[in-house]
């Protein structure tokens, strides 16, 4: 069993409690957390990312992909067969699923693909204008002083 210790970064955070409360309790939780179907994470841009899952088996119409809030919902069910099958061996699974994914602040799902077996779903995170970073101007204290020392001229 892998242990983290995240606590170095609550020195050096400022309001980040919240997060590192979550990684705290998902890295602990890991153990009983579901494995179907596998499923990557990758980083495709500077706040783009995908999530690829394997879905070998299931067509459009028994897979669904629903964002609410901060959860992205992935669920797959498999339509019963009217057919009768003789299976000797199954070694594909062929099990519903549901797995959820918590996104963080400003995390949008921008589209789902499925190709080959594999359902792609494209997030971006769109940082609101309020929330981006900007320069403060650093004014020295020296000229607040003489600012503040000038009279005010009154108008006559």
């Amino acid at each position: 069993m892998l242990n983290y210790d995240l606590s170095p970064f609550y020195r050096s955070t400022v309001g980040f409690d919240r997060l590192f409360a979550m990684l705290d309790k998902e890295v602990g939780a890991d153990q009983n957390a579901p494995s179907y179907p596998p499923y990557n994470i990758e980083r495709t841009g500077d706040n783009a990312y995908r999530i690829t899952l394997a879905v070998a088996g299931f067509s459009d119409k028994e897979l669904s992909v629903e964002s609410r809030e901060n959860t992205l919902t992935i669920r797959g069910a498999k339509e019963a067969s009217a057919e009768k099958r003789d299976v000797l061996y199954q070694g594909i699974a062929a099990r519903a699923f549901e797995r959820r994914f918590q996104l963080a602040d400003h995390v949008v799902v921008t589209g789902a693909t499925s190709e080959n077996g594999l359902l792609h779903v494209d997030l971006v995170r769109e940082i609101p204008e309020a929330q981006k970073p900007r320069t403060i101007p650093i004014g020295s204290a020296k000229a607040e002083q003489t600012i503040k020392a000038q009279p005010v001229k009154q108008a006559a």
